[in-house]
């Protein structure tokens, strides 16, 4: 009974407990530490926050069945406010745009994907970047476990597409008795053991 809860838990309850994670790991970060590289080589600290805020906003319009625009860049540091508190914001904006009536109803997005599969794919993203970020500054980060229960299917099931996007790497090899949370890191083409 309990996995079926966890299963069928809102996104928006899912979305609050990855990002207070997430929060707690940006605000760990040190302004020293922006260059640092991370596991998605594409990316050192500073442009994966970036990135991370972007989608953080984008997918508050995709809850609302608008349609997100990936196509500008984002420069959270250069604001002249603490990027701190305006990711932890953002934040709050993203988990109450999923919690609205309908947000997880339908579909939604330019592609029409059902709007629960949406709402996985930013939980992924938030869950995913916070690990990223916490890799490469030495911080601590342990994932929500009703969080990895979720995303587990919904990762293993967006995987061949989003690979053939170029959005996850080769899937990585991982022992069987691998945690729930490494096979997730895996499939997306994460080495868990992945050091600075």
């Amino acid at each position: 009974m309990n996995q079926k809860a966890e299963k069928t838990q809102k996104i928006s309850e899912l979305l609050e407990a990855s990002g207070a994670r997430a929060v707690a790991v940006l605000d760990g970060i040190g302004d020293e530490q922006l260059d640092r590289r991370t596991p998605c080589t594409e990316y050192d600290v500073r442009a994966l926050v970036n990135h991370l805020f972007q989608v953080v906003v984008q997918f508050q319009a995709l809850a609302a069945k608008k349609d997100a625009d990936f196509s500008g860049s984002v420069d959270l540091f250069g604001a002249g406010s603490d990027w701190r508190e305006r990711f932890a914001a953002e934040v709050r904006l993203l988990v109450d745009a999923w919690a609205a009536p309908g947000a997880e109803e339908g579909t939604t997005g330019q592609m029409g994907f059902p709007a629960r599969t949406v709402g996985q794919m930013v939980l992924g993203d938030l869950t995913l970047h916070a690990w990223d970020l916490a890799r490469a500054t030495g911080l601590p980060y342990a994932p929500d476990e009703a969080v990895v229960a979720d995303l587990a299917p919904a990762v293993a099931a967006i995987a061949p597409g989003a690979r053939e996007a170029g959005v996850y790497g080769a899937p990585v090899e991982v022992p069987e008795d691998a945690p729930d949370f490494d096979v997730v890191l895996a499939t997306t083409g994460r080495d868990p053991r992945w050091r600075p």
